[in-house]
């Protein structure tokens, strides 16, 4: 195989959508490549840069100016010297010089994710925290070197922030502030399947005080993190149970509650316990819907890798589509200019097949299936095509002309609910029912979705092997009455496994602000069932 080469000859309507997409390194439609793929191509880490996500607070000030302490360093009075976000404190400080212009900075950190990307998957390979301080206030001292100022906790992680009184690049006395955690629910009450938003302020930005845990009356529900949220996890569960009061308990993590936190060497990652009260079970349940995560733009700068042998630096070929993203089945127009002579063009699919189970060496390879074909007229076409049902994520449509692929452009595969998507909405205790979906993928971004049955973990579906399809075989619990079950995206961190990889494994609640897949293009969603149990 020639070496791949990194190419921007797509439309302009694709321009934007930069990803990892997954393309064939052979043109022979409809089979694999002679070359197939190792599984650990994708371990060089790729620290991303965070798409911008609506609401999320900046830096609580200016970048600050590199400062060293004092060889007498002074203390700052901090008074209270914990609390949370948005509440007041008092900063003192003695012994500055006389009529002075103080400069106070404060001690935080940057957060973010860390992907391997190759052309035929993405890793996951943890997170990044980088400490930067930042300008919060100026003051000016009495004739004695004195000064007394109130400052807002600003909207920032929680946990140890160290302040500075600075002159120049001197740091001339330094205090501390602990912001504490704190946690919101709405509503508090409302019938069984009644969307609950939860928001935890307050995380922190480290991998021992960066991570949440919810529980649902002492069942495990799912994670949370902020890293791209400085701090702030929102999340939405649904009520479930009998009628009457549940508890909901939210608290430090890695992937599970850490249940003695004041013992810990961190106490200052407070949870807090809710109550949401049921208050009436419907027999008729909720449709099945889709939570998509918030529309935001990619920032990773790689595209669709594309092969030297099928397409050359010099094609002057440019393909665009109508629309970059859709379910299985979807019609999309494709067009391209510049192909250098009339006459019949086929388009085929790229896409890869193959598993991680015991995956050692090569563990997928490329392929391509046939799609459609159209007459090129005026060194141009514009045709339509029909997205195959298979692996969800990123493909490529490629446009072959004599046997050469001489365009493709990226389009992205999302998750799809099958019909109802329950087998039986209706279900004696105890019996077996199955949820159906399609459009998951292969990468460890996308190609598991954690189980939550009634706000409880159950375990996750796979679809690589499958063909991005997911048949879940489940079974109907709980007493008489509406159940519901949620699926999750989820970070998956087996095979291949990798070091520092926490908060894989289980159903990632903040999966639409804080998931790594956004700064590739993925749309990760939640989906939500119900089904009526029936004696």
């Amino acid at each position: 195989m020639k070496n791949r080469i990194w190419s921007r000859k797509f439309g302009a309507a694709s321009a934007g959508m930069v990803a990892v997409a997954l393309v064939c390194a052979s043109i022979v439609t409809g089979t694999a490549s002679s070359s197939a793929i190792s599984a650990h191509d994708a371990s060089t880490p790729i620290v991303l840069t965070s798409p911008t996500i609506p609401g999320v607070a900046p830096l609580p000030g200016p970048i600050a100016a590199p400062a060293t302490p004092a060889s007498n360093i002074g203390i700052l009075s901090i008074s209270p010297n914990e609390g949370v976000v948005g509440s007041m404190t008092t900063v003192s400080g003695k012994g500055l010089p006389a009529s002075a212009s103080i400069q106070l900075n404060w001690t935080t950190e940057n957060a973010t994710w860390v992907v391997g990307a190759a052309p035929d998957t993405v890793n996951y390979l943890g997170a990044k925290y980088t400490a930067v301080t930042v300008v919060l206030d100026t003051v000016k001292t009495d004739a004695t070197g004195a000064f007394t100022t109130q400052i807002q906790i600003p909207k920032d992680f929680g946990g140890n922030h160290e302040i500075y009184a600075v002159v120049g690049s001197s740091e001339l006395a330094e205090g501390g502030f602990v912001t504490t955690r704190t946690a919101t629910m709405t509503p508090t009450s409302g019938p069984v399947g009644t969307p609950i938003t939860i928001t935890y302020t307050g995380i922190g930005a480290s991998q021992y005080t960066g991570g949440g845990s919810l529980l649902y009356d002492n069942h495990y529900v799912g994670e949370l993190m902020a890293n791209w949220t400085r701090g702030v996890a929102t999340l939405h569960i649904r009520a479930s149970g009998v009628v009457g009061n549940h508890v909901i308990q939210i608290g430090n993590a890695i992937s599970y509650l850490y249940l003695n936190v004041p013992q810990s060497p961190i106490p200052y990652t407070n949870g807090m316990t809710m109550t949401f009260k049921v208050t009436k079970q419907d027999k008729t349940p909720p449709a099945a819907s889709i939570d998509w995560p918030v529309d935001v733009s990619p920032t990773l700068s790689q595209i669709t890798t594309l092969d030297e042998g099928g397409l050359g630096v010099n094609s002057n070929v440019s393909a665009s589509l109508s629309t970059t993203k859709g379910p299985v089945d979807s019609s999309v127009m494709l067009s391209a200019t510049g192909l250098p002579s009339d006459g019949p063009v086929s388009m085929q699919w790229a896409s890869v097949v193959g598993n991680r189970v015991n995956c050692a060496s090569t563990c997928w390879s490329f392929v391509t299936q046939p799609m459609s074909s159209a007459t090129v007229s005026g060194n141009s076409i514009d045709t339509p095509v029909t997205i195959p049902d298979g692996l969800g994520g990123w493909h490529a449509i490629q446009v072959v002309q004599n046997g050469t692929v001489v365009a493709q452009v990226p389009f992205y595969v999302m998750a799809s609910i099958v019909g109802a998507g329950v087998s039986s909405l209706t279900v004696k205790e105890g019996q077996p029912f199955t949820i159906h979906i399609k459009g998951i993928g292969w990468t460890q971004l996308d190609n598991t979705v954690g189980v939550d049955y009634d706000n409880s973990y159950m375990g996750y579906g796979c679809g690589f092997n499958s063909n991005g399809d997911v048949l879940l075989n489940l079974v109907a619990t709980g007493g008489v009455g509406t159940h519901l079950i949620d699926l999750y995206p989820m970070l998956y961190s087996l095979s291949p496994s990798f070091a520092n990889t926490p908060y894989g494994m289980v159903p990632m609640l903040t999966y639409a602000q804080d998931n790594p897949g956004l700064a590739l293009g993925y749309h990760l969603p939640a989906m939500r069932f119900a089904i009526n149990v029936v004696k």
